[in-house]
């Protein structure tokens, strides 16, 4: 089930509030666990007992871990093998044996697993939970349905952000509901649902239709690149937006995952703002642990590789998303050797590099393989043609929704509404609702009307 769905909106979402808001307070989390295990169940019901495993086995190594810390080590790495062998096993298994396959031409049927929708993200937050719990930075959880309903949450369950059990674990005993916290909870909501279809599924129509095209053009590889870039940056960031807003609707507060991306001058700053909840889970459960830069130069290369492998790896199970990992790791050495201070010195030119190697490194993480990736690349600036009728169609089709896209892809609407907000703040309180109504009106139009409606991140 999508946010961005007619069943979420009008039948699911009115009545999980209905039921959380009746329900006294010492239940309120076990309704909302069995919300979200409905939630998880609509799409994928055979799954739900694979969650609730890995759930009991973090809530049954965490307390060993507490209790008996004498062996807490070996109950964390009995945990942590667990919870990457379920990864693995349902993620990697097909990938690793294809790849045996091509290493060494012996032929293993593949097991065709099908990916559990969010197994990255839950695995995740189990995993840093015990660790966390390892390094007392914070309490085991005694009650498995409070483990469980953080673990489940349906705002974050599919999509992030990656929220950490200290994020969370006083407003699981303890959160208050206001009235003021649920609006912002719903125009945050809105406002990324707007994003998500009026801005993200439009562009990737776009996407689409280069795809499906016939020796695309110099001008259509650069539409798509372009549209793919904002795509996926609508695409994710508004399923952000749409889960912090429930969160906050909820009465639990999210940590944000994205800081305008594209604004950045070097790609580490890039990395910075984009996906912040998973960037900041590697550097503090991998990065760190592995000697962080407090080490040698080999060394210190060595665990740059990894992690950003790592991070490729987590994106995908395919040798393009590892080459996507391993291409951010050199731009990112590069930058922390010799490149970064002459960034700095030159912010134009930073900012012109970073996005120029961001989307290169996008048309690399769509491609199904690392050969199309080249041929989409050099399709850049050695196509047949520069533009064609097709192209200059497309061009003429999408050039608004574009322009609007880059505009709202910078602070600028923000700082725009506030300048509004300080100026004209009786008129600003009058159109702000009506907008929302407004956007909420015509995403639910565009919903009923057409059925392209894809989610990017379900791949993770």
């Amino acid at each position: 089930m999508l946010f961005s769905s007619i069943p979420f909106l009008f039948y699911f979402l009115p009545a999980a509030l209905g039921l959380y808001f009746l329900a006294p307070r010492r239940m309120k989390n076990g309704v909302l666990l069995l919300c979200s295990l409905f939630f998880y169940g609509w799409g994928e019901p055979k799954y739900l007992i694979l969650m609730l495993v890995s759930v009991a086995q973090g809530y049954g190594f965490g307390l060993l871990i507490e209790k008996c810390r004498k062996h807490a080590k070996l109950f964390l790495s009995l945990s942590i093998a667990v919870s990457l062998l379920l990864l693995g096993y349902f993620k990697y298994a097909d990938f690793f044996l294809s790849s045996f396959h091509a290493v060494t031409g012996i032929s293993v049927p593949a097991l065709q697993i099908a990916l559990p929708i969010g197994i990255s993200f839950y695995t995740f937050q189990i995993l840093s939970y015990v660790v966390d719990v390892y390094r007392r930075d914070t309490p085991a959880q005694r009650n498995f349905i409070d483990l469980a309903a953080y673990i489940s949450m349906f705002p974050q369950l599919i999509a992030g952000p990656i929220v950490r059990y200290t994020d969370v674990a006083a407003q699981l005993k303890n959160r208050t509901h206001t009235l003021s916290g649920a609006a912002a909870g719903v125009r945050r909501f809105i406002l990324g649902l707007a994003k998500k279809i009026l801005l993200a599924n439009v562009l990737g129509q776009l996407v689409q239709e280069f795809q499906a095209a016939q020796s695309p053009d110099v001008l259509y590889h650069w539409l798509y690149a372009v549209a793919f870039m904002l795509q996926i940056y609508f695409d994710f960031s508004a399923y952000s937006d749409m889960a912090i807003g429930l969160g906050r609707i909820f009465g639990f507060s999210f940590p944000e995952n994205f800081d305008y991306p594209y604004c950045s001058a070097s790609i580490t700053e890039f990395w910075r703002r984009w996906h912040i909840s998973l960037g900041s889970w590697f550097r503090d459960y991998l990065y760190i642990p592995l000697g962080g830069s407090r080490v040698g130069r080999v060394h210190l290369l060595c665990n740059l590789l990894i992690v950003w492998a790592a991070t490729g790896l987590w994106h995908g199970a395919a040798w393009n998303f590892v080459l996507w990992g391993l291409f951010y790791a050199v731009l990112l050495i590069a930058e922390k050797f010799f490149l970064l201070p002459k960034l700095k010195k030159y912010p134009v030119i930073g900012h012109i590099y970073t996005l120029l190697f961001v989307l290169l490194g996008f048309i690399l993480f769509d491609a199904p393989n690392a050969a199309t990736a080249l041929t989409r690349i050099a399709g850049l600036v050695s196509a047949p043609q520069a533009a064609s009728t097709a192209s200059l169609y497309a061009l003429r089709s999408y050039a608004v929704v574009l322009l609007v896209a880059i505009f709202a892809a910078t602070p600028l609407p923000k700082r725009l509404f506030s300048w509004l907000q300080t100026r004209l703040p009786r008129l600003c309180g009058v159109l702000e609702p009506v907008a929302l109504l407004v956007l909420l009106a015509v995403g639910t139009a565009y919903l009923i009307d057409g059925s392209f409606n894809p989610f990017l991140y379900f791949r993770f």
